[in-house]
C-alpha cells in the first residue's frame, strides 16, 4: 500500500478540514434525529398496545428489510451519486416516522419498521464513501483514519444527546401530548421528524457531490448495473484475501458483541431497585453512546501507539474485548457493572476506524459504496447469529455464560486480525 503521512488536522488545507467540518455536522445531525427515539422506541410500542412477541417480529421487519437491500442500493449509489441516494433515506426515514406517530395498528407499524430499515440500507455505503473519496482529493496521501475517527465522534454524539433529550421530552411534554390525544412518546418522535427535516435541507445545501443530474435514464441505468456491481463487489471481497479476512473478523466480532449490546438491559436492572431502574438504564444508554464518541476520539492516539499498524490496533482492541467483556458478565452490583460497562463502550468506540481504514484503502471509488453496503450485511448477518447463539446459551444456562462463551469469537476475530496484520506488513497491494 502507498505510504501515508500522519494526520494533523490543523497542516490540512482549508478545503480538507471545511470537508471534515461538514460531514461531521451532517453526521451529528442525522444521528442526532435518529438518537431521539433510541431511548423510547420499546416504550412507545407498549404504550401503543404491543407485546413483547409483537415488538420482536416489528425489529425483524426491519432487519429482513435492511438485509436485503443492503447491497442492492450500495451498487446504486456507486452508480447515480452518493448524495441522491442518501437523500431518499431521510425521505424514507420521515415516511417511517409519520407512519408510526398516525397510528397504532401493527400492521401500519410493520410498514414503519420496513422503511426504517429501507432507510438504514440506503443510507449504508452513500456519505461515507463520499467522504472518503472528497477527502483523498483534498488531502492526498493523508492517513485518513483520524479523520474516519472524527466522524464516528460526532456521530456517536449525535446519538447519545439525542437519546438523553428523547427520554427527557416525554416527562417534560407528555401531558401536553395528552391533552392533544397523543402519546407521551409521540412527542419524540415529532421532535425526530423536524430534525430529520433539517437533515435533508442541510444535506442537500451542504454536501456537494460532482455527479451528472440524476434523472430517469440515469436511474434506469443504475438499476440495471446493480447486478453487475454486486457482482463484481462480491468477486473482489472472495478473490481479495485480504478483504476476505477482514470482514470474516467483522463478523465474529458482531457475533461476540451484538449479544452484549442487546441483551444487556434485562441483565442490568434486576440489579436495580423499581423506583429508578429506568432511570438508571436510561443513563446507561446515554453513557453507552457517549463512551463510543470517547473510543472513537481515543483511535488516533491508538493509531499512533502501534505506529498506524491498523490490523495490530484492530487485533489489540479485539484481546480487549475479550478481557473486559468476561469482566462484565462477572459483575453482580450496579456500580461495577456501570463501570465494566462504560470501558467495553469505550473499546468499541475505538474499534471502528481501524477496520474502516484497512477496507477503504482495499478497494476502488467505483466499488466503494458496495463494499460498505457488504461489509454492513456481513456484519448484520453476523449480529444476528450471535443473538441466536447467545439466547439459546442463556436460555439454557444464564446470560453470563452466554457472554463468556460468546468471546471465543473475538479470540477468533483477534486471531484472523493477527494474519491480516502479516499479509498487510508483507506488502500485500489492494489487488491481492
Amino acid at each position: 500500500m502507498t505510504n501515508e503521512m500522519e494526520f494533523s488536522f490543523n497542516s490540512l488545507t482549508d478545503a480538507a478540514r471545511r470537508h471534515v467540518r461538514v460531514f461531521q455536522i451532517q453526521q451529528f445531525l442525522d444521528r442526532f434525529a435518529m438518537g431521539l427515539t433510541v431511548a423510547v422506541v420499546a416504550l412507545a410500542l407498549t404504550d401503543r398496545g404491543m407485546d413483547l412477541f409483537e415488538i420482536s417480529l416489528l425489529f425483524g421487519v426491519y432487519s429482513l428489510t435492511t438485509m436485503s437491500m443492503e447491497l442492492p442500493f450500495g451498487g446504486l449509489a456507486d452508480n447515480i451519486g452518493r448524495k441522491p441516494v442518501f437523500m431518499a433515506a431521510v425521505i424514507a426515514s420521515l415516511i417511517s416516522l409519520a407512519l408510526f406517530l398516525s397510528s397504532s395498528d401493527f400492521f401500519v407499524l410493520a410498514l414503519s419498521f420496513g422503511f426504517i430499515g429501507f432507510g438504514r440500507a440506503l443510507r449504508s455505503g452513500t456519505l461515507d464513501a463520499w467522504f472518503v473519496e472528497k477527502f483523498k482529493v483534498a488531502a492526498p496521501n493523508v492517513d485518513i483514519q483520524p479523520a474516519l475517527a472524527k466522524a464516528q465522534w460526532a456521530n456517536a454524539m449525535g446519538l447519545a444527546i439525542g437519546a438523553v433529550i428523547g427520554g427527557l421530552l416525554p416527562d417534560v411534554f407528555g401531558s401536553v401530548a395528552e391533552r392533544l390525544g397523543f402519546s407521551i412518546y409521540d412527542v419524540s418522535y415529532a421532535a425526530s421528524f423536524c430534525v430529520m427535516l433539517g437533515v435533508f435541507i442541510y444535506t442537500m445545501f451542504a454536501i456537494v457531490e460532482t455527479s451528472s443530474p440524476v434523472n430517469t435514464n440515469a436511474l434506469k441505468q443504475g438499476f440495471l448495473q446493480v447486478p453487475s456491481v454486486i457482482k463484481d463487489a462480491g468477486l473482489l471481497a472472495l478473490r481479495h484475501r485480504t478483504l476476505s479476512i477482514l470482514l470474516a473478523a467483522l463478523a465474529l466480532f458482531l457475533m461476540a458483541t451484538n449479544p452484549v449490546e442487546i441483551i444487556w438491559p434485562t441483565h442490568a436492572k434486576p440489579m436495580l431497585a423499581d423506583g429508578y431502574a429506568n432511570t438508571v438504564i436510561g443513563l446507561l444508554t446515554a453513557s453507552y453512546f457517549f463512551s463510543i464518541a470517547f473510543g472513537a476520539s481515543l483511535s488516533p492516539r491508538l493509531s499512533r501507539i502501534f505506529k498506524r499498524q491498523h490490523a495490530a490496533t484492530l487485533a489489540a482492541t479485539f484481546a480487549c474485548l475479550t478481557g473486559v467483556q468476561i469482566a462484565l458478565a462477572l459483575q453482580g452490583s450496579i456500580i461495577g457493572f456501570a463501570v465494566v460497562f462504560i470501558l467495553y463502550s469505550v473499546i468499541l468506540g475505538a474499534n471502528e476506524t481501524p477496520a474502516s481504514s484497512i477496507l477503504h484503502s482495499c478497494v476502488q471509488d467505483r466499488q466503494r459504496s458496495t463494499m460498505l453496503s457488504l461489509r454492513s450485511l456481513i456484519q448484520q448477518m453476523g449480529a444476528a447469529l450471535g443473538l441466536v447463539f447467545s439466547g439459546a446459551i442463556a436460555d439454557m444456562y444464564s446470560t453470563p455464560v452466554a457472554w463468556i462463551v460468546g468471546t471465543a469469537f473475538l479470540l477468533m476475530a483477534m486471531t484472523l486480525s493477527l494474519e491480516l496484520g502479516k499479509r498487510l506488513g508483507s506488502g500485500f497491494t489492494t489487488s491481492k
